[in-house]
């Protein structure tokens, strides 16, 4: 009966060696200490000016402000403090604008400027001066498009429009109230010259 008992231990130990030779050998081979360059870190800038362009080179948007900081750990995002922002219009036109902080995704692409916000496209030959005032404004610079879900005031030479959320395409110079849209309409007559 001893022999028998040492068989069979010597024979599940040649199996338990075989079976850990086949783990070894089916194992993932690849090395998890590949190197793929130094993480982007955080950083932060005070008093900056920040030009995005897109790819061809153009300006989607400028960003300037006393505090900018950067999230490199997940998301690449940067937050601006009490920033000075200009958008670019589909024709070229700067809309120059402030609010009380803005959120900006890595690439670009999403603008969230919150607290309160104001934006102002000067007049030009086409077209008067036109000024939106609100609160948690949401662009896209790439895609020259704008939206907000709050109270909004849009101020042109003879007429202030207020209504509650809007929606802008400013490649197709148009700015749209979306509820509760009330009116003043000033005739011509009695407009003021725009100071220029």
């Amino acid at each position: 009966m001893e022999r028998r008992y040492w068989l069979v231990v010597a024979v599940l130990a040649v199996l338990a060696l075989g079976t850990q030779y086949l783990v070894w050998l089916t194992r993932d081979r690849t090395n998890a200490q590949t190197f793929a360059g130094p993480p982007r870190s955080d950083y932060t800038l005070t008093d900056f000016t920040l030009d995005a362009l897109d790819s061809e080179g153009n300006r989607t948007f400028q960003v300037s402000g006393p505090a900018l900081a950067r999230r490199g750990d997940t998301d690449g995002s940067i937050y601006v403090t009490t920033p000075d922002y200009l958008l670019v219009d589909g024709a070229g036109k700067p809309w120059t604008g402030k609010s009380d902080a803005a959120w900006v995704d890595k690439e670009g692409d999403l603008m969230k400027l919150q607290g309160h916000v104001e934006l102002h496209r000067a007049a030009d030959e086409q077209s008067g001066p036109v000024d939106i005032v609100t609160s948690n404004m949401t662009a896209w610079p790439k895609d020259k498009k704008i939206a907000a879900d709050t109270p909004v005031t849009i101020t042109e030479p003879g007429s202030i429009l207020n209504g509650t959320g809007m929606r802008g395409d400013l490649n197709e110079k148009s700015l749209e109230l979306l509820a509760d849209v009330h009116a003043i309409l000033q005739p011509k007559s009695e407009r003021r010259p725009a100071a220029h």
